[in-house]
């Protein structure tokens, strides 16, 4: 199995990195490396698995971010993720939300690193897939090197070879998820400590990063960077990324972006899906062009039109085509 390309990656967003993102994101961006939002494992044991997790060759590379922290369940959906062909298993060990602290998993899963290393070294043994942890650099009242760079050596001594830390504590009551991504504050110098105890594995940075001048500044201290809002919010984000630190130039233009996307709406109508399942992800595709607010209201207007009515997906997607089409602001 050739090596992962972890330079620069999607970080996983619930209701938000599904695989029709995924399609979407690939569009633009040939080498970033793309996740799943993150899936309980009692959803892909109990649940329809091919909806769960199906999706197109053209994502890959792409990692399935795992919710849990039964080991037996564990293992059990390891093997089922690598039947559907992912490139990556990660274990969430950083999401706040208290439905997911209520279900023992996520972020208050960083106060029991036993159970963390048991369940991390039986999906290492289970599976020929790379197992990846994604943490925070603390919880609470807790945010200290020595506790940290401890747990990163427990999960160190499962096998697993790439853990990913989001520069922040996680606060487990008192906020909301959302709060938890801006409130607790970033600690860049605390991970780039981590990479430097732990050189012999590969640490990814997550936290607020905006702009490839950030990237490159963080991508001399440690592997790889992951991105989350920024990317969601202004997908084209993705072409400067390709240019400036992938030093690729053959991307795409947002207009034949569009383009292949009608290809793509046009398929996935006929199995079922509905059209804003697949344009929610694009509002942004031309955030800092002059005529920006008229995709996004004309995507609001006219995304949930009937999907049978195919004529008017097209003129939805070619909004920006011809007479309409949206300029750079210069």
């Amino acid at each position: 199995m050739s090596k992962l390309n972890r330079k620069i990656s999607m970080a996983p967003m619930m209701d938000c990195t599904d695989r029709h993102d995924r399609y979407f994101l690939r569009l633009i961006s040939k080498n970033i490396f793309l996740y799943s939002e993150m899936i309980a494992t009692g959803a892909i044991l109990n649940g329809d698995k091919k909806k769960i997790l199906e999706f197109s060759e053209f994502e890959k590379p792409v990692a399935l971010q795992l919710g849990g922290s039964n080991k037996k369940e564990l293992v059990e959906c390891c093997k089922i993720v690598e039947d559907f062909g992912y490139d990556e298993i990660n274990l969430n060990l950083g999401c706040p939300s208290k439905k997911v602290q209520k279900n023992k998993f996520g972020a208050c899963l960083i106060k029991e690193p036993d159970l963390v290393a048991d369940c991390l070294s039986a999906m290492v043994q289970s599976t020929k897939l790379p197992v990846t942890a994604k943490t925070r650099i603390g919880y609470d009242d807790v945010e200290d090197f020595d506790y940290l760079n401890s747990f990163v050596e427990k999960i160190k001594n499962t096998g697993v070879k790439t853990i990913i830390l989001h520069a922040r504590k996680a606060i487990l009551k008192g906020l909301s998820p959302k709060e938890n991504l801006r409130i607790p504050k970033l600690n860049y110098k605390m991970v780039y400590e981590i990479k430097k105890s732990n050189p012999e594995i590969e640490i990814i940075i997550n936290g607020a990063v905006t702009d490839t001048d950030q990237i490159k500044s963080h991508l001399e201290k440690v592997d790889g960077v992951m991105i989350g809002r920024a990317i969601y919010q202004s997908p084209y984000f993705l072409a400067d990324i390709e240019r400036e630190i992938f030093q690729n130039n053959d991307i795409l233009s947002r207009e034949t972006i569009v383009e292949k996307l009608i290809e793509y709406v046009s398929n996935e109508v006929k199995k079922g899906t509905r059209v804003n399942q697949i344009m929610r992800h694009t509002v942004g595709l031309y955030h800092g062009q002059r005529g920006a607010g008229k995709w996004k209201r004309y995507l609001s207007d006219n995304m949930m039109a009937r999907d049978s009515d195919f004529q008017k997906v097209k003129h939805i997607l070619s909004v920006v085509q011809n007479n309409e089409k949206i300029e750079a602001v210069t």
